[in-house]
């Protein structure tokens, strides 16, 4: 039902969001700027101007849901996105980490062995 997990994939957008967009604007959005599929169950992360707001769009099996969360005091972290999609792919951990205020300079992971889900 409604929740984050580590088990779907994040996908940030280029570029920073007007808040003020909804479900549809912001599916429309992924689609014409990206190759991605918003009905798979990825979540798709839009940061505003400031970077003190934050909209996720995901699909939930039969519609889509909205989470919007806008900082009282200071601003979320922005990584580095992939050049070639436009979109930057997120670990849950890092993702975890920018919701949190945790700055992604001082966090360093060690080597794990990791599993690739893939959704179909």
């Amino acid at each position: 039902m409604f929740g984050l997990s580590d088990n779907v994939r994040y996908f940030l957008c280029r570029h920073p969001v007007n808040m003020r967009k909804g479900i549809d604007s912001l599916f429309n959005l992924v689609i014409s700027e990206s190759t991605l599929a918003p009905m798979t169950g990825d979540v798709f992360v839009f940061f505003s101007k400031n970077r003190q707001s934050v909209k996720l769009l995901k699909w939930d099996r039969d519609g889509f849901l909205l989470y919007h969360k806008r900082l009282e005091r200071g601003t979320f972290e922005m990584p580095r996105k992939n050049a070639e999609t436009g979109y930057y792919e997120l670990p849950w951990e890092t993702f975890s980490f920018i919701m949190s205020g945790v700055s992604l300079e001082s966090v360093q992971f060690r080597k794990r062995y990791r599993t690739r889900l893939i959704y179909r």
